[in-house]
């Protein structure tokens, strides 16, 4: 689950008041709204990249609001994937579970699963300059899946892909959130990837949010 009570946050003459949300365990939702209202900001909130200047952010049943980024149980997956330059597609799955000083036989079987899952083993080895979008894409949500999360976010995964390629991420999206059991948060500017996708469709707008029929 994921459960926003009461955010506030502002910078400059942009603010969000009062912003309240629910994502019941293993629901995928989707978040839609305009350029600059802050759907970013709100996911970088529930990671803890973020802080609000008010309110409670909840996890399942814990209240994460103080917690650092690393103990929330998030996995986040940003626009622009975020790939390390200078480490390969198997450096990048393992890089949280190496933070986390699991041993290197747990990481070693965790990369080699997740690259099985997402179709991805034969890219082990690459860079990410050698990568397509979609290929940096699934890499991005491997990453994020590696320490077995709660709750996934994901900001636009989809957005510079073509048309095809659009249509095969949703799949794998779908597929591999049913098989996690994780609760996702998605923002697009789709309304045919939110039709695709959500279970619940929130709009963020003039800094409050609502639940709106998918």
């Amino acid at each position: 689950m994921i459960r926003l009570e009461g955010i506030a946050w502002r910078a400059g003459s942009f603010r969000l008041d009062d912003v309240s949300m629910s994502v019941p365990t293993g629901r995928y939702a989707v978040l839609m709204g305009p350029t600059g209202c802050g759907k970013t900001t709100l996911l970088e909130i529930i990671c803890g990249l973020r802080r609000q200047s008010a309110g409670r952010v909840f996890i399942g049943d814990r209240d994460v609001t103080h917690q650092p980024p690393a103990a929330r149980g998030v996995g986040y997956v940003p626009q622009d994937g975020a790939m390390f330059p200078t480490m390969t597609v198997g450096e990048q799955l393992g890089f949280a579970l190496r933070l986390r000083r699991r041993p290197a036989t747990e990481i070693a079987e965790r990369v080699d699963q997740l690259a099985t899952e997402l179709g991805i083993t034969s890219l082990l080895d690459r860079l990410p300059q050698h990568l397509s979008g979609g290929e940096r894409q699934r890499v991005a949500l491997g990453r994020a899946l590696a320490t077995q999360p709660r709750v996934l976010v994901l900001d636009e995964p989809l957005s510079a892909l073509d048309e095809e390629l659009r249509d095969d991420l949703v799949a794998l999206l779908r597929q591999v959130q049913r098989q996690h059991g994780v609760t996702a948060l998605h923002i697009t500017h789709s309304r045919v990837e939110a039709g695709q996708l959500a279970d619940l469709l929130f709009r963020l707008q003039d800094g409050q949010i609502r639940e709106v029929t998918p």
